[in-house]
């Protein structure tokens, strides 16, 4: 049996790539979904490190990229949380699906660990452990106050796109992120959370994971000193420390 399953996932005609990792053959328990970030796909070093971490922990991996990124349907230029979330509720329905999975975990970096921080308070009864990396929990608080990396602009009148980066991104994004309230959402979960953020993080400041940690009722911080936004060359630092927190809820239970 193939330990690496390369295949899509269907959400509302929408096709999501996904990759499926296994520790090893045959193999039956807990797995967890990881999400990338804006502008983000799979295959960055980070993310591979943390799937390296929790394949080492006995974890199956679904790494899965949403709308408009990677190899999955969709412009960037038209993705927005609201697809994120949907893109999030078809593949929880398809890992549900299969016969192997005891328990369910979810990861993500960035706007991906914004992403997670909404799928386990939708599912609480479902998600069994929430990995935020870096999360953009401030995104829909800035939307709401007429920021967007680093851009400024009137949150009652909206322009239809915007320079984002080397990306454009519409409108709607903004329209839709600042409906979302993400301190009604962490009230909702009450499991396990490991909260990872760098000390010199310059996308997502360090407060913003402090902050959610702070907040979830069940949460730990890790801190990575010296590292930036996407953890350049503290990859394994990161993936240990998921590695050791997943160990330590399989020794518990």
């Amino acid at each position: 049996m193939e330990l690496r399953s390369d295949f899509y996932i269907n959400s509302d005609g929408i096709r999501l790539h996904a990759v499926l990792d296994r520790p090893a053959e045959g193999c039956k328990g807990a797995l967890c979904i990881l999400v990338h970030g804006f502008t983000g796909n799979m295959d960055e070093d980070l993310l591979k490190r943390v799937r390296d971490g929790m394949n080492k922990a006995g974890v199956m991996v679904l790494r899965v990229e949403m709308y408009g990124h990677g190899q999955s349907d969709g412009d960037f230029a038209d993705h927005t949380l609201f697809k994120w979330i949907s893109n999030a509720i078809s593949v929880l329905r398809y890992v549900r699906s299969l016969d192997n999975v005891t328990d369910i975990y979810i990861a993500g970096h960035s706007q991906g660990g914004l992403l997670a921080m909404l799928t386990a308070a939708m599912y609480p009864d479902t998600i069994k452990a929430l990995i935020p990396l870096s999360p953009a929990w401030m995104i829909p608080e800035n939307a709401r106050k007429g920021e967007m990396l680093g851009m400024a602009f009137d949150p009652d009148h909206i322009p239809d796109k915007l320079a984002c980066w080397d990306h454009e991104l519409s409108g709607d994004y903004l329209r839709t992120a600042r409906m979302l309230h993400v301190e009604d959402e962490i009230a909702r979960y009450h499991g396990p959370v490991l909260v990872i953020h760098g000390k010199e993080d310059e996308a997502v400041p360090y407060e913003v994971g402090r902050l959610a940690s702070e907040l979830y009722e069940n949460a730990r911080l890790v801190t990575i000193e010296g590292a930036d936004h996407c953890y350049t060359g503290r990859e394994d630092e990161v993936s240990e420390a998921v590695r050791m927190f997943i160990q330590e809820m399989t020794d518990v239970s």
